[in-house]
């Protein structure tokens, strides 16, 4: 189904339970392969990008397979480093296989990785902290090679908190002589898990959820059997949804700890909150109030992740909001969608959107392009009068595991098709 029909102007109403985390079990699953045997990762989310990353991993030689919400992934097969193209072309998260595979296997040779078209996002930080552990890297045509004769620990500063360099460093770190002291590391809850799976497999990592991580290593590693933790960017778009109706919900398992700058936001939007062990209960105004600034930056600040959805919420906010995007240049591209849909949107430079509420979105045709801006337009669509169809939804796809589902729980009426 590559799309998405919605009747909107429902506000949203009952309880919904969030799934587990994209952003977390991907670098995790490509933890696997430094353990090389049985792992048990439960709490894991049916979506596209994990299948992309289970094609991967029995591309590799691993044994893959569900059960239930878990999946057991043996890694003990593994004996090479050659990463097939299709699904790293198509998903910039493979690129944590690079560490892990330099780690189990010495040499790694793929293609260079893709995703959604949001930013530059060059790698250039990934391939110098790794050259700093003894890693070499040569070009081949469209195809990375990446040697390590001996992987080596070392002193790592990160000129920005990259949560992917962070992973890939963590990853080639764990196997490597000696020890590793990366500083500068990212912030995010993704590297936290990271490393709390890594400890149960054997790895001896410190500074756990600072910038700077201490792992000391060639540990001997095991399996283990480990939770994803809820997604805090599902929580967040589903927050969001019940902001821009005016509606009523429990997001059950909502990792709220997670989400401080979110709430923030939220409680700005008029919007009251009770959290709890179970979750968030959150009660909407009638309309969202607007928000005078909205800035993206690292964990723990607001993500980027979450900042389309918020400018579509902005959109019907009472009064003018302003937001600032300063991770991806490209996130404002679900703009021209939005003001098909009636939005009063305005650049402020190549990193600001003034957003001119207006009382009311109208439902029309519009594509999603990548997967934060796609589930920010079933989110204007929920908000709309009359029918909004949403195509391209392969890319929401890649993080939510039904978004079609959870909205239909909160009472929308919102169908594939």
């Amino acid at each position: 189904m590559d799309s998405i029909l919605i009747q909107g102007g429902v506000a949203l109403q009952g309880k919904v339970r969030i799934q587990g985390s994209k952003n977390a079990v991907l670098p995790i699953l490509a933890a696997t392969l430094l353990v090389g045997e049985n792992s048990l990762i439960r709490n894991c989310p049916r979506i596209a990008d994990v299948y992309a990353m289970i094609s991967l991993l029995r591309s590799l030689g691993c044994s893959v397979n569900w059960q239930e919400n878990a999946l057991s992934v043996d890694t003990s097969a593994v004996s090479r480093g050659e990463v097939g193209s299709e699904a790293v072309t198509g998903m910039r998260s493979s690129l944590c296989l690079l560490g892990a595979l330099i780690g189990r296997c010495g040499e790694v040779v793929m293609e260079h990785p893709g995703g959604c078209v949001i930013g530059q996002r060059p790698i250039d930080m990934h391939l110098s902290a790794l050259r700093q552990m003894g890693v070499v890297f040569r070009e081949e045509g469209c195809r990375l090679r990446a040697v390590a004769q001996r992987l080596r620990g070392a002193h790592i500063v990160l000129p920005f908190p990259s949560v992917g360099a962070t992973e890939n460093v963590l990853l080639a770190a764990v196997l490597a002589e000696g020890d590793t002291l990366l500083e500068g590391a990212a912030l995010e809850p993704e590297i936290t898990s990271l490393c709390r799976y890594l400890q149960c497999c054997g790895a001896s990592i410190e500074g756990v959820g600072t910038g700077r991580l201490t792992v000391r290593g060639g540990s001997a590693l095991h399996g283990a059997s480990f939770a994803v933790p809820a997604d805090r960017i599902v929580a967040g778009t589903y927050l969001f949804g019940c902001i821009g109706t005016g509606g009523s919900v429990f997001l059950e398992d909502a990792p709220w700890e997670e989400m401080t700058a979110v709430l923030e936001i939220a409680e700005r939007m008029n919007c009251r909150l009770c959290t709890s062990a179970e979750g968030i209960y959150v009660q909407a105004a009638p309309r969202p109030a607007a928000v005078n600034f909205i800035r993206t930056e690292p964990y723990p600040g607001f993500p980027t992740d979450l900042q389309s959805v918020a400018l579509a919420v902005a959109a019907r906010g009472d009064g003018d909001s302003l937001i600032r995007e300063t991770i991806f240049e490209n996130r404002f591209r679900v703009a021209e969608d939005l003001r098909r849909m009636g939005a009063d949107l305005k650049e402020q430079g190549v990193d600001s959107m003034l957003v001119h509420g207006v009382e009311t979105l109208r439902g029309t045709l519009v594509e999603a392009r990548e997967l934060r801006g796609g589930a920010a337009l079933v989110v204007a669509g929920l908000m709309a009068q009359g029918e909004t169809k949403v195509t391209g939804c392969r890319y929401i796809y890649r993080g939510y595991e039904n978004i079609c589902r959870d909205f239909r729980e909160l009472g929308a009426r919102v169908t594939g098709a």
